[in-house]
């Protein structure tokens, strides 16, 4: 009795390494980007805690922004700070565009207010 062959061929093995590193190489490169907004919402948080006025909150938050590491995106100057039924809300959106082979970029739209 013959028996058929069965496994995989060259051309499915080079298929699903080239579907996976594509997939690998996005997250590694989006990774960085939202640990940065995470960072970036519990700072805005805090600042939003740390004062009543403007120019409190936007000195808590250079305050924070110089301890912290890797935060470029945003600075106090792109904080929007208002007042909602007597609580201070900060509110912020920037955008993150990722280089991922040259000439195709990823753009993410960050937004985030405090808590």
């Amino acid at each position: 009795m013959k028996r058929s062959q069965s496994g995989v061929t060259l051309i499915g093995l080079l298929f699903w390494a080239v579907l996976l590193s594509s997939v690998a190489l996005v997250v590694m490169k989006v990774v960085p980007a939202v640990m940065e907004y995470q960072t970036i919402q519990t700072m805005v948080t805090k600042a939003a805690a740390a004062g009543t006025t403007v120019p409190e909150i936007r000195a808590a938050f250079d305050r924070d922004k110089a301890v912290q590491y890797g935060v470029e995106s945003i600075s106090s100057r792109d904080l929007d700070i208002t007042k909602e039924n007597d609580k201070v809300v900060v509110k912020f959106a920037y955008d993150k565009e990722i280089p991922l082979v040259e000439p195709v970029y990823l753009l993410i739209k960050f937004q985030g207010r405090s808590k």
